[in-house]
């Protein structure tokens, strides 16, 4: 039964002034980023999360703020298929298939190794940035590993009695 909080989630990310203030959020990261110019030296292989010995947290509001814009249903075959595989399940090829839809732990690392403090900052500043967003909306905070919230969004939901 999917949790109520992912209900929360969902409908929140569907709330176009929530979703807004996200997507300005991102807009910053992507601002912030860009004036450092950090590079990708591993091409997408950091989402092999097992390979690289790392984990990807989010928040409820951004995993569902994805799930609901997916153009194609997400499955729990699917997550559990990327579990297998010990990555993300939106990684094809080493490519990014939601990439304009990513959370902020995606949007603000970089493997350059020069990137190490300056990304540490902003993903602080921006996860505070994102807790206060949740808090100003009255929408349940949960920070936790990506796929987890995926399968939470994904869970067959039961009627109630």
């Amino acid at each position: 039964m999917a949790s109520r909080e992912a209900d929360i989630w969902l409908q929140a990310a569907a709330d176009p002034q929530i979703a807004g203030e996200l997507e300005l959020l991102y807009e910053h990261i992507a601002r912030d980023t860009a004036q450092r110019r950090p590079r990708c030296d591993q091409s997408g292989r950091c989402c092999d999360f097992d390979a690289w010995g790392h984990r990807l947290y989010v928040t409820g509001l951004e995993a569902a703020y994805l799930v609901a814009r997916l153009e194609h249903p997400l499955t729990p075959g699917a997550i559990a298929d990327a579990r297998a595989r010990g990555g993300c399940p939106f990684q094809r090829a080493l490519l990014c298939t939601v990439h304009s839809l990513r959370p902020l732990g995606c949007r603000a690392y970089f493997c350059d190794p020069t990137s190490t403090d300056w990304q540490q900052d902003l993903t602080e500043r921006m996860l505070a940035e994102l807790r206060a967003l949740h808090d100003r909306h009255d929408i349940p905070y949960r920070y936790a590993e990506w796929r987890a919230l995926l399968e939470t969004l994904t869970e067959p939901k039961t009627p109630d009695p």
